[in-house]
């Protein structure tokens, strides 16, 4: 805290916050507690706790320093990823591997644990499947997909992945829609759209917006208006659409950008 500048009475504060605390773990197995014993707390921030997390990131703020210029690093609450970029094949193992070495080497000195069983590395190259990422004997494996903040990214940028996860949950989406029709008058199914269905095709589209496969979230969508609206499955959803205020997929595509 005193080198990021925090000082004086408030270094005094935060710093009588974080000392003596004790911790023990609480086993309830039917009527009958079992207890640990009380430990003090040597290290780490307060579980459950609203300034946990900025206390964290205030720990973890240097990270990026350890990373080289290899690679670029992205973080996000105790979730860490890097970007690495380079067009010879060979070099560009060697790089993944010094910057997991330095990264290790972060960790280790400032009491963390670097996961290697959830760590998975993905890339573009097509000679992915012939990179081995090795550290201390742990093979870290390669995947065609990965979740980044609630997008799921694929090898080849197609967004195939996350458009296959958005229609169960858009298909759930439309059974609420359909089930509250009998109850709820035209201004409350807007609002059940808005909360059940928009708030999940609205997040991440302006990178997402842009994929072929988006035609089938663009079916999901119009089927539910035809249910709000109360009308079947060849009417065309252009004037419904204007009906309701609503944008279609593409012109929310275009309203993002």
């Amino acid at each position: 805290m005193e080198f990021y500048g925090i000082v004086g009475k408030a270094n005094t504060l935060i710093k009588s916050y974080l000392q003596n605390r004790y911790q023990r773990v609480q086993i309830k197995k039917d009527t009958i507690n079992h207890c640990s014993e009380w430990e003090l707390i040597t290290d780490g921030v307060p579980q459950v706790s609203i300034l946990g997390p900025l206390y964290f990131l205030l720990y973890i703020n240097d990270l990026p320093n350890a990373t080289s210029d290899l690679s670029t690093p992205i973080l996000f609450a105790d979730d860490t990823s890097l970007i690495i970029s380079n067009p010879n094949s060979s070099q560009f193992e060697k790089d993944i591997n010094t910057v997991i070495q330095t990264l290790h080497k972060w960790f280790h000195n400032n009491l963390l644990f670097l996961n290697f069983e959830k760590t998975r590395f993905l890339t573009k190259n097509t000679n992915a499947t012939k990179l081995h990422l090795i550290y201390n004997n742990i093979h870290i494996s390669n995947t065609e997909h990965s979740k980044f903040w609630g997008l799921m990214i694929n090898t080849g940028l197609s967004w195939k992945s996350h458009i296959d996860l958005l229609i169960p949950k858009l298909n759930t989406a439309t059974y609420v829609i359909r089930s509250l029709k009998q109850l709820l008058n035209l201004e409350t199914l807007k609002k059940a759209y808005f909360s059940f269905a928009h708030s999940i095709l609205s997040y991440g589209f302006i990178f997402w917006g842009i994929s072929n496969y988006n035609k089938n979230i663009f079916k999901i969508q119009k089927r539910i208006i035809r249910i709000i609206m109360n009308v079947d499955s060849r009417t065309s959803c252009c004037s419904l659409f204007k009906q309701m205020g609503i944008l279609p997929l593409q012109s929310q595509y275009i309203y993002s950008l």
